[in-house]
């Protein structure tokens, strides 16, 4: 049987999961059942679901290097805490391999770079302190130097336009191009001083100007969005009724996605997401697979904002899986 242990006192000692007490709350831990950490990073999520009841947790993460968060918690739960390595694009089929076909509990996803990664300034992940221009979550692959130094600069302007909703992505990407016509781009101070020079640098601004250039080839390098949207197709078909799935999100591209997939598997949004129109059934109205949990996102609050700045940006929604019976009733 799990010891169970209260939730504060593991995360003053490991990594402090953002939206903690609200996560709890909607992913509604019980005892005997098992829920899905898509997003293991740190471990922080994973922990305060171990600590909160006596249930099974099954991690997941394409990152090598979070060995060490993984044999931490593993040594703390060892019957009930299971770590399976991969990305949450392959959730079902990673699950499958390992003998899962259903989750009664619930799945959680704590999308985009973790704050272990972007510390690390070897991984390349920020624009704050100089390192490699990498990027990979999995470290395999094409890397953000790859990207930046191999794509022609129209392509470029489209990455950084749509990926990151940077409007002055034209110029960013010219310079980009000019830059490297006399020597390669490689490492993460190079780029953002490239583009902090070529859209001006205002120490007015709440957001560093590399921000969102940083995350258009992030995401790029890692096929972040893909990855969300097979992962929530994935999560539907694996959910048992009355399992819940929360997401937590920081940019509104990831957002927009996750809303409009709940929305329209709640039978609420008749339009599909432009580029996902194949995720959703004609008739997903009548035969509605969740229900929603949260109507609105919800967002930290100061005193969490305070303490842990990551949270500043953070989104959650929950959906709960059901029988269309019982929706009807």
């Amino acid at each position: 049987m799990t010891k169970i242990i209260s939730h504060k006192s593991i995360l003053k000692n490991n990594h402090t999961p953002v939206l903690a007490k609200t996560v709890l709350e909607n992913l509604n831990i019980r005892n005997g059942l098992t829920y899905i950490d898509g997003t293991f990073g740190a471990g922080g999520h994973t922990s305060m679901i171990l600590s909160s009841a006596n249930c099974n947790v099954i991690s997941l993460d394409r990152d090598p290097s979070v060995k060490i968060y993984k044999e931490e918690i593993q040594n703390k739960f060892p019957d009930n805490f299971k770590f399976i390595s991969g990305n949450i694009g392959r959730l079902k089929f990673l699950l499958k391999s390992n003998g899962i076909t259903s989750v009664d509990g619930g799945i959680l996803f704590d999308l985009g770079v973790s704050s272990m990664q972007i510390d690390n300034s070897d991984r390349g992940f920020s624009f704050k302190n100089d390192g490699p221009l990498d990027m990979r979550m999995g470290q395999i692959g094409k890397s953000a130097e790859d990207i930046i130094n191999k794509t022609d600069e129209k392509t470029l302007n489209d990455i950084i336009y749509t990926l990151g909703e940077e409007k002055k992505a034209r110029r960013i990407a010219r310079a980009i191009v000019n830059y490297r016509k006399n020597k390669s781009i490689t490492s993460t101070l190079e780029l953002s001083n490239i583009v902090r020079n070529a859209i001006g640098n205002n120490p007015k601004l709440k957001i560093d100007p590399a921000t969102k250039t940083f995350q258009a080839i992030r995401i790029k390098v890692n096929n972040e969005l893909d990855e969300i949207e097979k992962a929530l197709i994935d999560a539907e078909k694996l959910l048992a009724p009355g399992a819940r799935l929360v997401v937590i999100s920081f940019h509104s591209l990831e957002d927009k996605i996750v809303k409009k997939f709940l929305r329209s598997k709640s039978g609420l949004n008749p339009n599909p997401y432009r580029h996902s129109a194949s995720i959703y059934s004609k008739d997903v109205k009548k035969n509605p697979s969740f229900k929603l949990i949260t109507k609105k996102v919800l967002l930290a609050g100061d005193e969490e904002v305070n303490s842990n700045i990551r949270a500043r940006s953070a989104k959650l929604r929950c959906a709960e899986k059901i029988n269309n019976m019982d929706y009807a009733a």
